[in-house]
């Protein structure tokens, strides 16, 4: 069977290439292969199913990875492009995360199968080499083989492989020469030493969080964070986590009780010491309880001065990530250098990437799915001009 276009990967770049493609020229015939048994399944899973899809503050200083430029030229110049793809309302929230008005992450999903009438879709199809032929490409998988004009990779990267995205796709891209840089685990939960934390298990604070190497902040981040047998979790956790997992040395400091200042917590504490309270618990009601007297035992004193420093510098040094099997994304992937500004391969004329597979990644707050939808978008355009 020949195609004027087969897409590897029914994600969210994918998905996004194809509805663009056919938004373009409906008369164009299309493939997805698609590893999985149904298409957009993670995309069904973002924001704890509520679809964070963008950020109103998009700007390439969220962005990591080989060419943040040409990243800010395709995905920052509209935080609401993604959302041309669906014909539903999106709202932010208060930091700014975009989601679809209805907090249904699978009706986008349920709005690309929709617009998809009359592409071909072969699941569970693992894609086994691409071979370059006359006026185009041979895609041979473990069940079915055709050919195409052009060809778009968007198998994702290495990131939780229940979504089939195990990196084992990244051989398509070097087989072409490309190389890949280091991957690592992003947006996942921090193993840190538990001593002063055995007791919190299962606690969630509002805090500030610092990622610190050789005296040096590396990134700063204000939300949940959650504590764990291993470690810390929880979206402040995630945020700092993709600018140390290919860092030695980092230490977490949390910041409890971001919003009042030290002189307004110590004369707090002192209001307790004057009413009789037990030195564990100066900080009851100000604190949940057990983080209260983790941080006072930590202390290793009743001043308030003391106590409040340990307060807000309650140090975690880091000892490694759940590993990409926990990770949201991948940091890393085929070198973006290798690509031109219209994501076509410099070193095979009519192969082209989108999505996660290249070397790009972003904070947590919907900056993935933005680059999914919008490098998508972008392939689809240079497909469309040359068709």
């Amino acid at each position: 069977m020949r195609y004027d276009v087969i897409i590897i990967g029914g994600g969210a770049s994918g998905l996004a290439c194809a509805e663009s493609l056919l938004k373009g020229n409906n008369k164009l015939k299309i493939c997805i292969f698609e590893a999985g048994e149904r298409l957009g399944k993670k995309l069904a899973a973002t924001g704890n199913g509520l679809g964070n899809i963008s950020n109103t503050d998009m700007t390439f200083a969220h962005y990591y990875g080989g060419n943040t430029a040409l990243v800010e030229k395709i995905a920052c110049g509209d935080p609401f492009s993604g959302s041309k793809l669906f014909n539903c309302l999106f709202q932010a929230d208060e930091k700014g995360r975009i989601y679809p008005a209805g907090r249904q992450a699978s009706s986008l999903v349920d709005g690309f199968i929709s617009a998809l009438d009359g592409v071909e879709i072969v699941f569970k199809a693992e894609v086994t080499a691409i071979k370059r032929i006359k006026n185009g490409f041979s895609v041979l998988s473990d069940k079915f083989c055709a050919e195409a004009n052009f060809v778009v990779i968007c198998t994702g990267g290495k990131a939780q492989k229940q979504f089939k995205t195990d990196g084992s796709a990244y051989k398509l891209a070097t087989a072409f020469g490309h190389t890949l840089t280091p991957l690592y685990p992003s947006l996942v939960q921090i193993k840190t030493e538990t001593e002063h934390i055995k007791t919190l298990k299962g606690i969630r604070a509002d805090c500030k969080v610092s990622a610190l190497c050789g005296g040096k902040k590396l990134a700063e981040s204000r939300g949940d964070v959650i504590f764990t047998e291993y470690g810390v979790s929880g979206n402040a956790v995630f945020s700092v986590s993709s600018r140390i997992t290919d860092k030695q040395g980092v230490v977490l400091s949390l910041e409890f009780l971001p919003d009042f200042g030290a002189e307004e917590i110590i004369k707090s504490i002192k209001a307790q010491k004057s009413d009789g309270r037990a030195a564990t618990e100066l900080l009851s009601g100000t604190l949940h309880n057990q983080i209260g007297r983790a941080v006072i035992k930590r202390a290793g004193s009743d001043s308030p001065q003391k106590i409040v420093e340990r307060l807000k510098n309650f140090t975690l040094p880091v000892t490694g990530t759940l590993g990409f099997d926990y990770a949201q994304v991948t940091k890393g992937g085929i070198n973006m250098n290798e690509v031109t500004d219209e994501l076509e391969s410099k070193l095979a004329e009519r192969l082209f990437f989108a999505g996660e597979i290249l070397d790009v990644d972003g904070d947590c707050g919907g900056y993935n799915l933005q680059w999914a939808f919008t490098s998508g978008m972008a392939v689809a355009d240079a497909i469309l001009k040359r068709v």
